[in-house]
Parts: structure tokens; C-alpha cells; sequence
């Protein structure tokens, strides 16, 4: 993300982001103990909100925690950062966390008042000059925990993997587990073969991308045929189309995997027709209600 903009949002309060301070014991802290969620904001208007709020709940419920908002009180806390911090294209970030609590007990889990944290930073997307060459990635064994689909803020596995990626000067590292494909490090993973879209079946290894149901989505109103279900690791690699997806990427196509070309080593035919697709969609969400 770039770097924030002035405003945040702790624990009932719009402040200053130099004033934000939670207390050391808080679980998020000490443990990790919490979830989040990270939205795309066009033109001030977020994207997807209700789905994101829904991945925040179920994330949430697997930790055994309560939202501690409604979906309309989520949505004003949006709208008053969006437009506090300047309307226009953000990256908006929100966690909740268990709270602080005196001391450092692994359980039972207490019941503490909720730290409710949001802020936003402006929304930097992949340049048209990156989209038309596509980005080299490379693979890794995934080495995260069992239960992926929680959107859960304690990250140092992803942090670990998405480093390899920056010290190889790739864009993602692509993860592989038992021969086959997850995810990457921060984002989804599609592939495409002999004109078909595919992706592996969501199940607790994978996180239920927000991009990538859009994505799925688009690709029904496009004709493309999408199938979710297992890639291994030889179709990964012998892929005519590789593409990631996330809020901060939208859909990118990697172009170069651990050094050998993807397909023609150029950006592909089913990429460009989605990736024409999502800013069809984009414009005429603009000016709905969200």
C-alpha cells in the first residue's frame, strides 16, 4: 500500500493518524488475534463492500469472535473515512482484534471490548506499462497454516513467502502445496489452458478471494468457460495464462514463472478480454448506491 493518508479510525473515534495508539496488551498486539479486510474505493465509492463485510464476519465467527458492527454501521464508518481523507481512488484497510487485555494469557479466550481499526492510503494500481508486459513470479512450497480462509492478521507465514518474491525481483511468490496450486502469497492465482479459466476450488488452504468472485463472474458474462478445481503443479507451469488477483492488483498476468516464459511470454488473449471486462463493470457501477 502507499503511504497512509492522514485520518484513521480507532475504537469510535476519527483521529489523526500520528494519534492512534492501542495498548500493548491488545491480543492483536501479542497474538495476532484478529482479522481484517482491505477494499478497492473508485471514485469514492467502495467496491464490493458488502461481500468484504461478509468475509469479515466469517472470519471472525472461525475465531470465535462477534462483529462488532453491522453491515450499515461498517458502511457509514467507510463512507465518513473516504470522505475525511479526500474522496477519490483509496485503498481502504479495516481489523478488529480481541482487545486489550491485562497481561498475556494464551486462554480460555476473554471477553474484552473490541479495537475496531480502520485507515486508507490511496490506491496504487499496476501502470499500463506493467499490464503490457506482465510480471515474472516465482514458486515456493506453501508453508502457511491449515486454516488459510480466515483473513487473519497474523501474517509473519505470507510476510515470509511474499520476501522471497522481492529478493528474487519478482512481483509474487506462487504457492504450491502436496503438487498443487493454492495461492499466492497475497493474492489469488488463475490459470488459463487452451482457452478455459481455472482456479483451485476454495477450501480451507485458500482464501475466498473477494477479486477473484468478481473476477469468475466477469468471466460468465464474457463467455469464458471457468472451472474451479485442482491445478497441479505440472498445468501450473504449462499454463498458456497465468494471472493474479487482488484488490491492489485487480488482475494482473505474470508473464514469467521461476524464470521460464508463461505461455508466449506475452500477456494473453483471456486476460485482456477480462481485464476489458472489469473496467466495463467498474463503469457502470459508478454512481450506484454501494
Amino acid at each position: 500500500m502507499a503511504e497512509p493518508l492522514p485520518i484513521c479510525y480507532l475504537n469510535g473515534e476519527f483521529l489523526p493518524l500520528e494519534a492512534a495508539h492501542i495498548s500493548p496488551f491488545d491480543r492483536g498486539f501479542l497474538f495476532g488475534d484478529g482479522a481484517y479486510e482491505v477494499m478497492p474505493v473508485y471514485r469514492g465509492r467502495p467496491f464490493r463492500a458488502a461481500a468484504h463485510c461478509a468475509r469479515l464476519m466469517r472470519s471472525l465467527a472461525a475465531i470465535r469472535m462477534e462483529d462488532p458492527h453491522t453491515a450499515a454501521e461498517w458502511r457509514a464508518l467507510f463512507a465518513a473515512l473516504i470522505e475525511r481523507n479526500g474522496g477519490g481512488d483509496q485503498s481502504l484497510y479495516w481489523q478488529v482484534t480481541r482487545g486489550a487485555e491485562r497481561g498475556r494469557n494464551h486462554a480460555p479466550l476473554p471477553k474484552l471490548k473490541r479495537t475496531v481499526f480502520l485507515f486508507s492510503a490511496p490506491l496504487v494500481l499496476p501502470t499500463a506499462a506493467v499490464r503490457e508486459r506482465g510480471v515474472a513470479c516465482i514458486s515456493a512450497e506453501d508453508t502457511r497454516w491449515a486454516r488459510c480462509d480466515i483473513k487473519s492478521t497474523a501474517l509473519l507465514a505470507n510476510v515470509l513467502l511474499r520476501e522471497l518474491s522481492v529478493e528474487a525481483n519478482a512481483a509474487e511468490t506462487i504457492l504450491l502445496r502436496n503438487g498443487h496450486l493454492t495461492e499466492g502469497s497475497s493474492s489469488a492465482v488463475h490459470v488459463v489452458q487452451a482457452g478455459q479459466l481455472r482456479t483451485p476450488q476454495h477450501s480451507p488452504e485458500i482464501l475466498p478471494g473477494t477479486t477473484r468472485s468478481v473476477v469468475e463472474e466477469l468471466a460468465a458474462r464474457a463467455g469464458v468457460v471457468h472451472c474451479a478445481g485442482p491445478v497441479s503443479e505440472a498445468e501450473l507451469r504449462g499454463a498458456d495464462e497465468i494471472w493474479l488477483s487482488s484488490a491492489a492488483r485487480e488482475i494482473l498476468p505474470v508473464t514469467v514463472l521461476d524464470g521460464a516464459p508463461v505461455g508466449s511470454g506475452q500477456p494473453g488473449p483471456v486476460w485482456r478480454r477480462l481485464y476489458a471486462e472489469l473496467q466495463l463493470y467498474k463503469g457502470e457501477l459508478a454512481g450506484q448506491p454501494w
